[in-house]
């Protein structure tokens, strides 16, 4: 049996665009043989739909969707992600599903038994969980089909289970001989490599090939790597698809060798991830160009530089707002830039409306300048950058990093004004890895870009290091503690100082309010701040160490 592995990028609530493109790739795979072409999950709806699901009209046109690809389906077979209405008095009236498709009728429909309520899931809060995990048969295979979470709970990989069942081993036993897993699996940072091994473990467990299709694209603040498998029975990658791009292979499991897949560096696939994820946010969101404020700093370079190869370099414009606290060396270092990159560039001065500010508040001479006005340099930055955005019809991206966002080290309505903000899932030392990686790609950003101390430069001789500790430091605890989930003590005991713990973490703790208020951005490490960070900002819960 030939199967085509259909690695499709859809769009949430785009039926007729998601239908499409699995009617595409149907006649693409029927071109070349195929007898059977798997698509990833919730193919019809997106992923995720989210609280589109509580709209009737939507779940209806969901199975509107079905309806006619089954009736355009005859050959090759498709197996399909969609939303299914239960025909059950108890529990929630809605089913992830998969229906296995051919000679324009449904053979068989798939439940999924085991729904993710962790970090940036909560199918529990819309569907119902399956309670069968039947074998299908077709073209005189026995598939287990699978969707994405069923496939995970392998208490041989993990040392536990999460969910007292395992419908793969159900499948197993019911005579599967072949394993089929739909999948919206998102992207982290050395999520790739956990993903094949437990699949490579499945297969091997189980004795059986297995062919596992991921959705690609951005969806909001997830981007989906795609990297399609076909697996042999020994657990050996027989073909994986395209990272962050559509794929469509058709293989035939009996006539393919183990291959060597290349190595990828984890920089490589966090800057894909950003260039994705930005193009699928705004060309889903309806955006086509984007404004950047340039500093002449790191953040604001990488943005650029990633905006660029995301849209275009017409699409792209820089923006230089100097003030009196502005080194000459970053405005170069600005303008280097954007002539490097080939975008348009602007320079809008901003000390006359800071001077109108100070004489506005009673700020007499040029004494101290304090928190009050350092912000308010960043709000005027913040206003005439989105002036720009309204007038003209750009998306402003904001430039903060993980670092910043994490301690509060950034201004409301100020550096955070924006409608994506890019790097908002991305600690500072990895920004300065992904922009060494971007200039071997293409060079743009200049030297002294990389080795100047980083500063916001709102007051005389300010530098970051002032009010934080170095960076590798920071990193290393936010590192610590968001992702890996040490207590404070495992942190100080991996030889950090207590006292500069205890200030990070308080202050992690206190700027909830001002995460909360952030554009979305993209996630690429296992905890971002966003869908997966449900903190309250209302608590007096305070690390003590």
């Amino acid at each position: 049996m030939k199967i085509a592995l259909a690695q499709i990028n859809t769009t949430i609530g785009d039926f007729e665009g998601n239908l499409k493109r699995v009617l595409e790739a149907l006649k693409r795979s029927s071109a070349r043989g195929a007898d059977l072409v798997v698509f990833p999950e919730l193919t019809l709806t997106g992923y995720p739909p989210k609280d589109l699901l509580d709209r009737p009209d939507f779940v209806e046109a969901n199975l509107r969707a079905l309806r006619d690809l089954t009736r355009r389906v005859s050959s090759p077979a498709c197996l399909v992600g969609f939303v299914d209405r239960r025909n059950s008095a108890q529990g929630k009236p809605l089913a992830n599903a998969a229906a296995l498709i051919s000679k324009k009728k449904v053979l068989g429909i798939k439940h999924k038994m085991l729904l993710p309520t962790y970090d940036v899931f909560d199918e529990g809060r819309y569907f119902e969980p399956g309670i069968e995990s039947p074998v299908f048969f077709f073209s005189g295979e026995a598939l287990g089909v699978s969707i994405c979470e069923d496939i995970w709970n392998d208490s041989t990989f993990w040392g536990r289970t999460a969910y007292p069942i395992d419908p793969v081993l159900q499948q197993a036993r019911a005579g599967a001989k072949l394993l089929v897993n739909i999948s919206a699996s998102p992207y982290s940072r050395g999520k790739e490599t956990v993903r094949r091994a437990l699949l490579q473990r499945q297969a091997l467990r189980y004795r059986v090939p297995l062919v596992y299709v991921n959705l690609v694209g951005g969806n909001d603040d997830l981007v989906f790597d795609g990297q399609s498998l076909v697996l042999n029975e020994a657990g050996k990658v027989l073909r994986q698809l395209k990272a962050f791009e559509e794929d469509l292979q058709v293989v035939d499991l009996d006539g393919l060798r183990p291959i060597r897949l290349p190595k990828l560096s984890e920089e490589s696939l966090v800057l894909d991830a950003l260039v994705l994820g930005l193009r699928d946010y705004m060309r889903k969101c309806g955006f086509s160009k984007a404004v950047v404020g340039l500093s002449g700093g790191i953040d604001s370079a990488l943005t650029a530089w990633v905006a660029v190869r995301a849209l275009g370099a017409k699409n792209v414009l820089g923006v230089s707002l100097p003030s009196e606290f502005s080194s000459p060396g970053s405005l170069a270092d600005a303008k280097s830039l954007a002539a490097a990159l080939k975008i348009e560039y602007r320079v809008y001065p901003i000390a006359p409306l800071y001077d109108q500010y100070r004489k506005t508040l009673g700020y007499e001479g040029k004494g101290k300048v304090d928190v009050a006005l350092q912000n308010i340099q960043a709000r005027i930055r913040g206003n005439v950058l989105m002036a720009i955005s309204n007038r003209e019809g750009y998306l402003l991206l904001s430039t903060g990093n993980k670092s910043e966002l994490s301690v509060g080290y950034c201004t409301l309505y100020g550096d955070m004004a924006g409608g994506f903000a890019l790097l908002s899932d991305v600690p500072k030392m990895l920004v300065y890895r992904l922009s060494r990686l971007a200039n071997r790609i293409f060079p743009a950003i200049p030297r002294a870009t990389f080795t100047k101390p980083p500063s916001a430069e709102l007051a005389p001789d300010q530098k970051d290091q002032d009010d934080l500790p170095p960076y590798e430091v920071l990193d290393a605890i936010l590192e610590g503690y968001i992702e890996r989930r040490l207590s404070p003590e495992q942190i100080v005991a991996e030889g950090f100082s207590k006292k500069v713990v205890s200030d990070v973490l308080r202050r992690l703790d206190a700027n909830e309010y001002k995460r909360q208020q952030a554009a979305p951005g993209i996630r690429v490490t296992s905890k971002a701040f966003g869908y997966g960070w449900r903190m309250p900002i209302t608590n007096r819960y305070r690390v003590k160490l």
